[in-house]
């Protein structure tokens, strides 16, 4: 009977330490398989929009990990906002686990919209649907940055292309005067945005080109000769 009671009371707290875990711990779970309980946001939806010690929403936190079905649930609820940005704190970050306050003091993100993150981790799939939502392109961070300049620096060309037909400015410059093609290190992004009209004769604050600032010479004479297969001057 002593055996029996050990193990209810050992199921009903491992049930108490579940609950009291905060909405945004569950969207920052590492295991993509997770699916947060619908009951917990719909019980309380405000639980939905609200923000930790760092000034994250869930939201921000199921796009960092592309919990799809996370983002699916949060996108549903009252009051919903894609572009609600993750705003720099100066206050420690205590509601989530050690690993994860780790890799916030190692990521600048203030100011990222739910798109920027997916943008800076590839989640093509939650991209597609914050902007059936309605997310929009077209939102600097804080460093001056779109979605885009984060798409291009990780050279995802999916993501390139949808914030492109997403109306994503081109050729705008963040703080350091950096367009997306200055920040494109892989080659194959670069060609996209070069065959969407990214303009060449832009220079950052230093007065670097894009071209200047490919990561090695094998990468520069990919884009070059590739551009010029296409009838681009660069």
């Amino acid at each position: 009977m002593a055996a029996r009671n050990g193990s209810f009371c050992r199921d009903v707290k491992l049930r108490h330490l579940e609950d009291d875990r905060t909405v945004h711990q569950e969207a920052a779970n590492r295991n993509t398989q997770y699916t947060l309980p619908p009951e917990k946001v719909n019980a309380n939806p405000k639980l939905a929009t609200q923000r930790d010690d760092d000034d994250r929403t869930p939201l921000h936190w199921a796009t960092s990990y592309n919990h799809l079905s996370i983002v699916e649930l949060l996108v549903q609820t009252k009051n919903f906002d894609p572009d609600t940005k993750a705003l720099a704190s100066t206050k420690p970050v205590r509601s989530l686990p050690g690993s994860i306050r780790v890799w916030l003091r190692c990521l600048d993100n203030a100011g990222q919209t739910a798109l920027h993150f997916c943008a800076s981790k590839t989640n093509l799939d939650a991209a597609r649907k914050l902007i059936a939502r309605k997310a929009s392109a077209r939102v600097r961070d804080r460093r001056g940055q779109y979605a885009l300049h984060r798409a291009a620096a990780i050279g995802s060309i999916p993501i390139v292309q949808l914030l492109l037909d997403t109306q994503s400015p081109l050729n705008a410059t963040d703080d350091a005067g950096f367009t997306a093609l200055h920040h494109e290190g892989h080659g194959d992004a670069a060609l996209v945005l070069l065959r969407a009209g990214a303009e060449t004769d832009n220079k950052t604050v230093d007065g670097d080109l894009a071209i200047s600032l490919a990561p090695d010479a094998t990468v520069r004479s990919f884009i070059v000769n590739s551009a010029a297969r296409e009838g681009i001057d660069l």
